[in-house]
């Protein structure tokens, strides 16, 4: 009985100890339950997208730009990255990607169960990359914000990795949540960065095998995949032998799923990658270069007005918004002229170099431009360059920033240069006052300088800088130049100073064409090469010499019905003071090109082939004043009452402007001849057919502004004027056409404006600088520099059968009696020679002319 007893107390209390655990362990379950649906909630407070960042990803999209028939010409981009749908996606990548990284993507809500025991095994070893069991929503999650780097003891790391993992997971389900399968496999190939600034699939396709990523082979697009574990490693183009290992692993994992049969597999396996095709995306490369520029400026104005804003009122950033903009640029054409503008340039460059060997530019003989000055800008581009700036900063930036303590106040570079003038010849800067050069307080300040005993340390350091400036840029070096080759470059060894030289040697150019009937601008060509000459000469005001007398020849035809069959007598004309309404104070005796006068009787139609001043000087007398010539180019496009920087008119309200005295763009004269090609109605230039957002809603569409500028009838006068003067070059071509050349003083600038029915085309050529120019008139005029290039241009779009150009095209005959013979053999027959007083035909011209208003 005592032992039942005592065995029934024993078991008692067993049974008491084993309950107390039972009960701990479910009070511990419960709390760990608590502490871990805490810790979770706590978690999902913290820097982890919301569901409302999910459900509208923030991503750097780029905005594209495309052509005429929507070929992309480029991009403007923080992050390469343009998004591709899911049913655009490349159905190799698709199969890839599945294969590799998530074989039961399609089975799980965003982790994989099974595979978490994969996790715990990282976890123990502390290495995230063996973690295995990141689903393809888990590894999208990863890129949606940064994860940590593991510092610390064990404990600590292991607590970071946990954390890090459960944040995944619940940025998993979300996505899960709002976003279909689908959706989410196209958002991770979006936001993948495969290094070389290719963000997102697109890109990367581009960089890697230039090409689109639909176009992609299976060996391709499992290297691509194959870097999504780690792209810097499997870098084909560094460490091509590891980048086919894990292609071949990819293509292996595709077998296993049933994504490529296994003699398929076998062959794929031994395909070295092609990557001969392998390109680093820049914004200089590809078609149009100074146009997309430009084109992105023209966005910004645009997108800071109220009017271009987002539905939450911020402002369009191309950049980062994913913006479509569909531009009026046909790629085509424009790839053809800047091939033609290649052969062209390289030969008259060619040109260039043979009659200016052994001769500088900057220390030739020249009465129009001193040595001084052209040193001067030498020097500027000297002061310009990355290495001028780099060694200012590192040797003479300490002396600047002393400098400014002593002084209060900065000094530069002009001022300096003024007070080592005045040790050396004192009362310089005096002079430079009684000039207006500088201000007293300029010059009071100057004087201070030199008086103070911290000149001296200074001018010690500015003499340092100066001595090590002379050494670097007169050390020869290897470099990469611009050159006339297939690359577009060459290696050469030069000197600094030798290579800013060799490069603003180069003649530029500026090429434009628009479609008159709409005022669409076609091709786009701003210089010979953007990536050495990034200055646009499109919009750049240029001298624009004899192409601006058929604006005055058409004002003469518009306003007194002059025949282009008059004759008038080549010598010299005066305007003198009190005569017209011209306000001379002097009298106005211009010469011709040549400075000699033939005396003969010459037809308006002669007088404008040959370019003769006196013709032009004679209808400008004629007409009695600038203002109607000036009225006619304002109708034209040509904005006549902007103002020069100095206070004077662009357009000049001074008889000089028949011989072209006006400097002008490309865009601006190319716009004006237009008109003539359109039946006398001017479309203003248009660059942006629409724009759509990344959703694909239009914000903003043109709308064509035109203007009636002259009266048909004596627009096809003015056509049939052209039609003579544009000159020889043009055999074999089968469209119509006109045009005009130009040449400034110095053979400064050379134009020739082309015109056909259905596309005008301007050209502008010339130097940088206007000291980088031709010697001689033979060489250096319209006709040898930019008509050239015209000619062939025509030539090749009617030999293209790419290209939408029609060669048969004719200019609009206006029905009935022109009011004006162009008949020279009637007209000698039976007309007058006396010059018409009447309004001749044009009284729309004269109508709309009388309504405009120019301030003085």
């Amino acid at each position: 009985m005592a032992k039942e007893k005592e065995t029934n107390t024993g078991e008692s209390k067993n049974s008491k100890f084993y309950t107390k655990v039972v009960r701990l362990l479910w009070l511990g379950s419960f709390l760990g339950l608590l502490i871990g649906i805490g810790y979770f909630y706590m978690l999902t407070k913290q820097d982890l997208p919301t569901f409302e960042d999910l459900e509208n990803p923030k991503y750097n999209l780029a905005s594209e730009i495309y052509s005429t028939n929507d070929k992309s010409l480029g991009r403007f981009y923080i992050e390469n990255r343009v998004p591709v749908q899911f049913n655009e996606l490349n159905p190799y990548l698709i199969d890839a990607l599945i294969a590799t990284e998530d074989e039961r993507y399609y089975e799980h809500s965003g982790i994989d169960v099974k595979a978490l025991g994969r996790v715990a095994f990282g976890v123990i070893t502390l290495n995230s990359s063996k973690g295995g069991g990141s689903t393809i929503t888990q590894q999208l999650a990863k890129l949606l914000y940064d994860r940590p780097n593991l510092k610390g003891n064990f404990i600590t790391k292991a607590f970071i990795l946990v954390n890090t993992k459960l944040k995944e997971w619940i940025t998993a389900v979300k996505l899960e949540r709002s976003y279909t399968k689908n959706e989410i496999i196209a958002m991770y190939l979006n936001k993948f960065e495969f290094i070389y600034g290719a963000h997102g699939i697109k890109a990367a396709a581009e960089t890697y095998f230039g090409k689109k990523q639909e176009n992609l082979d299976k060996n391709e697009a499992a290297m691509l995949v194959g870097m999504l574990k780690n792209p810097s490693a499997y870098n084909p183009k560094k460490f091509p032998s590891n980048a086919k290992q894990r292609m071949i692993v990819v293509l292996n994992q595709m077998k296993k799923n049933g994504k490529l049969d296994p003699s398929e597999y076998e062959t794929l396996k031994e395909i070295d990658l092609d990557m001969s095709n392998f390109n680093i995306t820049t914004h200089s490369d590809g078609l149009a270069p100074y146009f997309r520029i430009e084109l992105a400026k023209h966005l910004k104005n645009m997108f800071a007005k109220d009017e271009f804003r987002k539905p939450d009122g911020t402002k369009y950033d191309i950049y980062r918004d994913g913006l479509k903009v569909y531009t009026t640029i046909d790629e085509k054409m424009q790839a053809l002229a800047e091939q033609t503008m290649v052969e062209h340039m390289s030969k008259v460059q060619e040109t260039y170099d043979k009659r200016w060997k052994n001769k500088d530019p900057w220390s030739y003989n020249m009465d129009r431009w001193s040595k001084g000055i052209r040193q001067k800008g030498l020097e500027s581009l000297v002061k310009n360059t990355d290495r001028y700036k780099g060694i200012q900063t590192e040797y003479l930036n300490p002396a600047l920033d002393r400098f400014r303590e002593v002084f209060k106040q900065p000094i530069y570079s002009s001022q300096i240069e003024m007070i080592l003038e005045e040790e050396k010849n004192p009362g310089y800067i005096k002079k430079q006052l009684a000039r207006k050069n500088i201000k007293p307080k300029e010059s009071k300040f100057l004087m201070e300088v030199i008086k103070n005993e911290e000149w001296n340390n200074f001018k010690n350091s500015w003499n340092e800088f100066q001595t090590i400036v002379d050494r670097e840029f007169n050390t020869p070096r290897e470099m990469t130049v611009f050159a006339y080759t297939e690359s577009g470059e060459d290696r050469m060894t030069m000197t600094p100073l030798d290579s800013i030289k060799y490069h603003r040697k180069f003649l530029q150019t500026g090429i434009l064409a628009i479609d008159p009937a709409s005022g669409n601008i076609k091709v786009w060509v701003g210089g010979i090469n953007n990536k050495y000459f990034q200055f646009d000469h499109i919009q750049a005001s240029r001298q624009v010499g004899s192409t601006f007398k058929p604006f005055v020849y058409s004002t003469a035809i518009a306003l007194q019905g002059i025949s282009p069959c008059f004759k008038v007598t080549d010598e010299p004309i005066t305007i003198a003071p009190g005569e017209g309404n011209f306000g001379l104070i002097d009298p106005w005796s211009p010469r011709n090109a040549d400075g000699e006068f033939t005396y003969e009787k010459l037809t308006l139609y002669e007088g404008l082939q040959q370019s003769k001043n006196t013709v032009s000087v004679f209808l400008m007398k004629e007409l009695g004043n600038a203002e109607v010539v000036r009225g006619l180019v304002h109708s034209m496009g040509i904005d006549s009452s902007l103002k020069r920087s100095d206070g004077e008119y662009r357009v000049p309200n001074q008889p000089s402007i028949c011989l072209g005295a006006a400097d002008l763009s490309v865009m601006e004269m190319t716009s004006a001849y237009t008109t003539f090609a359109n039946n006398g109605v001017h479309n203003k230039p248009n660059f942006i057919s629409h724009i759509e957002d990344k959703n694909g809603r239009i914000i903003y569409k043109a709308i064509r502004e035109q203007q009636m500028a002259l009266n048909p009838k004596a627009n096809y006068v003015m056509v049939d004027l052209l039609k003579t003067a544009k000159g020889g070059q043009f055999a074999g071509v089968k469209s119509e056409v006109g045009g005009k050349t130009g040449t400034t003083n110095d053979f400064v600038d050379g134009w020739f404006m082309g015109v056909t029915p259905t596309l005008v085309v301007g050209t502008w050529v010339g130097g940088e600088d206007p000291w980088i120019r031709f010697l001689h008139l033979s060489e250096g005029q319209g006709s040898r520099m930019a008509k050239p290039f015209f000619a062939k241009f025509l030539k090749k779009l009617e030999d293209s059968e790419k290209i939408d150009f029609d060669a048969n095209a004719r200019f609009n005959v206006p029905s009935g009696d022109l009011g004006i013979v162009i008949d020279c053999e009637l007209y000698e027959q039976y007309y007058q020679q006396d010059l018409p007083t009447n309004g001749g035909s044009n009284e729309t011209f004269e109508e709309e002319f009388e309504e405009e208003e120019f301030e003085e």
